[in-house]
């Protein structure tokens, strides 16, 4: 159990979302490493996904950029880690900025019953509380637009 009135040391931050989504493991997997198909979900509204890059293999690169409703332009980018489709992607995670050392990012994608799977997020090393909760609504956003997604395609 975290003390939430005892400050966590820079960069030991972690975040868990979950979502079950109606689709299998192979379909969620697809629509997030597929740039054409990250294209049409990624983001929390407003925010809007307007480049997705993947080289999706080991010491691939991806790169991702949204489109803020201030008309900022912010570029997320990393490295994958570790590939096990369809049920695990690793990845560092930096805003282009370079501001903060890079986070790292686990998505599991866990078959709950046929057609049904839970998607995991674990975001790690994030240094601030301030960038805690800010990618807590990022990713919750992002799970909502998946959601809609699949459900529609």
């Amino acid at each position: 159990m975290i003390d939430k009135k005892t400050p966590q040391p820079p960069g030991t931050l972690v975040l868990v979302v979950r979502r079950t989504i109606n689709a299998n493991p192979e379909r969620l997997f697809d629509a997030w490493t597929r740039s054409e198909e990250l294209l049409a979900w990624w983001g929390p509204r407003p925010v809007r996904c307007t480049r997705a890059e993947v080289d999706l293999r080991v010491g691939g690169r991806y790169r991702i950029d949204n489109l803020m409703p201030t008309g900022d332009l912010l570029t997320i980018e990393g490295e994958f880690t570790l590939i096990e489709r369809p049920r695990k992607l690793v990845y560092t995670w930096s805003v282009a900025t370079g501001v903060a050392p890079p986070e790292l990012v686990m998505v599991r994608f866990d078959q709950k019953a046929p057609g049904l799977t839970e998607v995991v997020v674990t975001h790690e090393r994030i240094e601030h509380a301030a960038f805690r909760d800010s990618h807590a609504i990022g990713w919750n956003g992002c799970l909502d637009g998946l959601a809609l997604y699949v459900a529609s395609n």
